[in-house]
């Protein structure tokens, strides 16, 4: 970190700091694309893997999370001084890796970790050298999740974990897991849960990836069979992990819902002003679907419209995170919104292509699959990943609207007493 990013006092110095930084770390044919022609040029300029390899550099800058504190590894900036920054850096396409643990280990460490833990976790987080997966949802508590069956048993100075996890997103690349298991069976369901952070790297882990129906693989079932916790990697009190996990389940549907969400720029698929100028190119082409077509036309700008809308609201979600705010129920408009709207932008990339889009197969494209069929169908999770549109939903009935709860005839009762399937 240089002493210019980490004195930046005001948007002119960190306008000289974060000049001058780019022009020292960022490798000359990334800038000159992303100059010539932002994200789409840089793509073309580098591959994944050498960014990976690149990354520790802009990790150690600071820039990552430049509002994070220092000994975390970020810069302690005011938010008006990360916009400044994050402006400056726009054009080179510098996405953040590790987007579970950014944003949702960070937001339990944060919201209810203690200092020791979060110096043990979040830099590692900040330099991608602990990639993390979340192991939340089971075979029999997926959107009512509080009736989790995995158990944790106390051993000496830790737990011992056994049970099954379920559509756990890059579990087969992380290091480490957030975790809730049941401490407490006695206790009703809500009440009788505990937060830690697993190690996945150990006897009693079995990750069996999931292929989607694109082929590729995001998710994962996790078998847990004794696997041990450390009690220093328990978040919140015992049999109080309910509340932590509700900070992460914020930082998760804010992190999927889409553009300005601080998170992935979307979960399947391009956005609308790839659209765009692909409906452009179309048209220069003489193709149909293009953007001489007036519905295909009028049908983008409308989607660009609620992109731009989904887009503010996901940033005033962010200010008030950034401002100290606790995380709330108001992130599921941004999940509800976000996860639909994209499903309709891939529907829309996927007209545009006409009859071509249904005959692929060992055609031209260089993975067999063209980009806007394979976006449409990895976006059909949307709707269901990050809690169910359907849950997110109840949550703003009940905490943003005050409307009456959904009844539940086994309210109080202890968890080992309410049937499950």
């Amino acid at each position: 970190m240089s002493d210019a990013l980490r004195n930046a006092a005001t948007e002119d110095d960190v306008r000289d700091a974060v000049t001058a930084w780019i022009a020292e770390a960022v490798p000359a044919a990334w800038r000159a694309a992303g100059e010539r022609g932002g994200a789409q040029e840089v793509r073309k300029a580098r591959t994944p893997d050498e960014y990976r390899a690149w990354y520790p550099a802009f990790a150690a800058s600071g820039l990552v999370v430049p509002q994070w504190p220092v000994e975390y590894g970020g810069l302690g900036w005011a938010r008006r001084l990360a916009q400044a920054a994050e402006r400056l850096l726009a054009p080179y396409h510098l996405p953040r890796l590790n987007p579970l643990g950014l944003n949702l280990t960070a937001a339990a460490l944060f919201a209810h970790g203690t200092h020791e833990q979060r110096l043990r976790f979040l830099p590692p987080i900040v330099a991608n050298t602990e990639v993390w997966c979340q192991l939340f949802s089971e075979p029999g508590a997926g959107s009512d999740l509080a009736s989790l069956a995995t158990r944790a048993e106390r051993a000496g100075d830790g737990w011992r974990v056994t049970g099954q996890k379920v559509w756990t997103t890059w579990a087969h690349l992380a290091d480490y897991g957030v975790l809730l298991a049941r401490t407490n069976p006695e206790a009703p369901k809500r009440s009788g849960i505990t937060y830690f952070l697993i190690e996945l790297d150990q006897p009693g882990v079995d990750v069996r990836p999931l292929k989607h129906i694109g082929g590729e693989v995001d998710f994962n079932e996790v078998y847990l069979d004794g696997a041990f916790v450390p009690d220093a990697q328990r978040i919140g009190p015992v049999d109080g992990g309910w509340k932590v996990a509700r900070a992460t389940l914020s930082g998760e549907r804010q992190m999927v819902s889409g553009s300005g969400s601080g998170g992935v720029d979307r979960i399947g698929g391009s956005g609308t002003r790839r659209l765009i100028g692909l409906a452009i190119e179309r048209s220069a082409q003489g193709l149909p679907y293009g953007w001489d077509d007036r519905a295909t036309r009028h049908g983008l700008v409308r989607l660009w419209g609620e992109e731009q809308i989904r887009a503010w609201t996901n940033t005033r979600v962010r200010a008030g995170l950034k401002a100290g705010l606790p995380p709330g129920p108001e992130s599921s408009i941004g999940k509800v919104h976000g996860s639909e709207l994209n499903q309709r932008v891939q529907e829309a990339a996927a007209r545009m292509l006409g009859l071509s889009g249904t005959a692929w197969e060992g055609g031209d494209y260089p993975d067999g699959m063209p980009a806007e069929i394979r976006g449409l169908l990895r976006s059909r999770a949307n709707t269901i990943e990050g809690g169910t549109s359907e849950v997110n939903k109840n949550i703003l009935a009940e905490r943003v609207l005050g409307l009456p709860k959904e009844p539940d005839p086994y309210e109080g009762l202890p968890w080992r007493e309410v049937p499950r399937g």
